[in-house]
This record gives structure tokens, C-alpha cells and sequence, in this order.
């Protein structure tokens, strides 16, 4: 007899519960936003409605099928199992935050808070969760295949992005590293705000403020092209630091090698810096595309 599917609901801690998480109450945390000049009665409005929709989701999952609850600062620590069906109910940034510990499995997203999110990841509604939940248990399910980044240690240790892939300093300090934008290209020492490397999906985010700022040279990559683009922040000239290579494309075997002369640079993925790479003095990491794919359902 075959498993049933199991569907993992992937959800974020709201605004809301952070408020009261650290005010206590929710009187005590009106009259502190009060006296800046905020509401929480708009936060709380959106906190019940994101678990009005997740209410509204468990509900149509089939009596038959397990299910599983995990939050954003979890995903670290959660085993999913490659017949799961993962559903991500919130904004479109959850869905980037949980493709990095997929291996396939089909990714529903479902937008619990209509009109201020894009929904370029989260396409869909609470009440659509039933059909499809079936038609991704099913052999015919259509989805989009989406590009993701990917990041390997001279040691052996690998980061996957959605969106996209930063290295740099953990604080607000100067990263200093040597950069090499491919194999036939040589190197050029940097002290820089630190790197980043984007796909098609993160051209809607982080990587599109880059792209805008320098002018728009670059063609975007699309979301499932097997092309990413990569940009420095913020070089900085001196005698022995370089501002030439800040900005190029990198084709499906092309590898972007940065290899640290810092004390300490991390490496992480879609804004997920609970989960980065420690990188020392000497440590390469490089960064192209990835083989692995986020299968998200259309």
C-alpha cells in the first residue's frame, strides 16, 4: 500500500504575535505603538486573517493525508519527506525562504493577505487549497520549474537560494576577498559592501534595486532561465583594492569564485541569515546556477 501524501503548511510568525512576544499583552502593546503613532489594530486584523487562511487550508486537506505544521525560523530543523506536498501560506519571500530544503517536492503558494503582497510566487487563494492539494498528488501536475542559485565551499559545504546568494560581512563592516568572475578571467581584490548573485525570481526583489541603481545595463535573467546575474555593492577604490569586475551574467556553467581575506564573511540565502556559512581567511565559495529546481504548482 502506498503512503499518503503528507502536507507540510509552512507558515511565519505574524507581526502581531513578535508585539506581544515582547510588549506581554496586548494592552501593553497598543499603548506602546499608540504613543509613536501607530495602530496595532492593523496588525492584529492581518494576524487574524493569516490564521483565518490557514484554518481555511487545513480544513480541505483530505481526512486521509498527514499533515505538518513547520515556521519560518524551523525550516532548518525539518525533515521533509519526498512524497510531501508543501504549502506556503503568506508572502512571496516564505516561498523563496523554503525552496532551499526542497528536493523536488511540489510547493503550493497560497496569499493569506491579498493586495499587499505581488503574488508572483504566492499565486493563490485559502479556498483553491483542495484542488489543488489533488492535483498535486496526482502524476500530471503542472508546474513552473524555477531557477535557484547555488553556492559551494572549497570544503564542501553547499547553499541554495531562490532568489538569491549574499556574501559579505555579518555586521555593517568592510568585506575583503578576491573575486573571479569565471575560469579564463583573472582575479581582482575588493573591499566592498559584499557580493551578491541573483536568479530570475530575486529579479523582483533585491537584485532588481541593484540592477535599477546601476542603470539597467544587464538584461534581467527570466525565472527559469538557466542564467543568473551578479552584482558588488558599493566596491571601493584604493591602491590595493579594485573596482573593475562589480557586475556580470553567469551562464549555466559559469562560476563566480569569491575566496575571503577577512577575518570572517558569511554566505547566505534568501535573506535567511539563521542559517549561513561561516567563511575564513582563505575560504572560496563559488556561485552559479544550481541543478536542483523549485517545482512551484501553477
Amino acid at each position: 500500500m502506498s503512503l499518503a501524501p503528507r502536507v507540510v503548511l509552512v507558515h511565519r510568525v505574524s507581526e502581531y504575535e513578535e508585539l506581544l512576544a515582547r510588549h506581554g499583552t496586548h494592552g501593553q502593546a497598543a499603548f506602546v505603538l499608540g504613543s509613536r503613532g501607530d495602530d496595532l489594530d492593523t496588525l492584529a486584523g492581518r494576524h487574524h486573517a493569516t490564521r483565518d487562511a490557514l484554518t481555511a487550508i487545513a480544513a480541505r486537506i483530505p481526512l486521509t493525508w498527514r499533515q505538518a505544521r513547520v515556521e519560518r525560523a524551523d525550516l532548518d530543523r525539518f525533515l521533509f519527506a519526498p512524497e510531501d506536498i508543501v504549502v506556503v501560506a503568506g508572502q512571496d519571500g516564505l516561498v523563496a525562504n523554503v525552496a532551499q530544503y526542497l528536493h523536488g517536492q511540489p510547493v503550493i503558494g497560497i496569499d493569506t493577505d491579498p493586495g499587499r503582497n505581488p503574488g508572483v510566487l504566492v499565486r493563490h487563494r485559502p479556498g483553491d487549497a483542495a484542488a489543488l492539494l489533488r492535483a498535486a498528488a496526482g502524476p500530471r501536475v503542472t508546474t513552473d520549474a524555477l531557477t535557484m542559485a547555488e553556492g559551494v565551499t572549497d570544503d564542501g559545504r553547499t547553499l541554495l537560494a531562490l532568489n538569491e546568494i549574499y556574501v559579505g560581512s555579518a555586521g555593517h563592516r568592510t568585506a575583503r576577498y578576491r573575486l573571479r568572475p569565471g575560469a579564463e578571467e583573472g582575479e581582482e581584490t575588493q573591499a566592498s559592501s559584499g557580493v551578491l548573485v541573483g536568479t530570475g525570481t530575486g529579479a523582483g526583489g533585491w537584485l532588481r534595486s541593484l540592477w535599477q541603481e546601476r542603470g539597467a545595463a544587464l538584461p534581467l535573467p527570466g525565472a527559469t532561465e538557466d542564467r543568473l546575474l551578479w552584482y558588488v555593492r558599493e566596491a571601493w577604490p584604493s591602491p590595493a583594492t579594485g573596482v573593475q569586475r562589480v557586475a556580470g551574467l553567469l551562464a549555466e556553467r559559469a562560476r563566480l569564485t569569491v575566496t575571503v581575506e577577512s577575518d570572517h564573511l558569511v554566505a547566505f540565502a534568501d535573506g535567511m541569515e539563521s542559517d549561513a556559512l561561516d567563511l575564513t581567511w582563505g575560504q572560496s565559495l563559488r556561485a552559479g546556477v544550481s541543478e536542483r529546481r523549485l517545482r512551484l504548482v501553477v
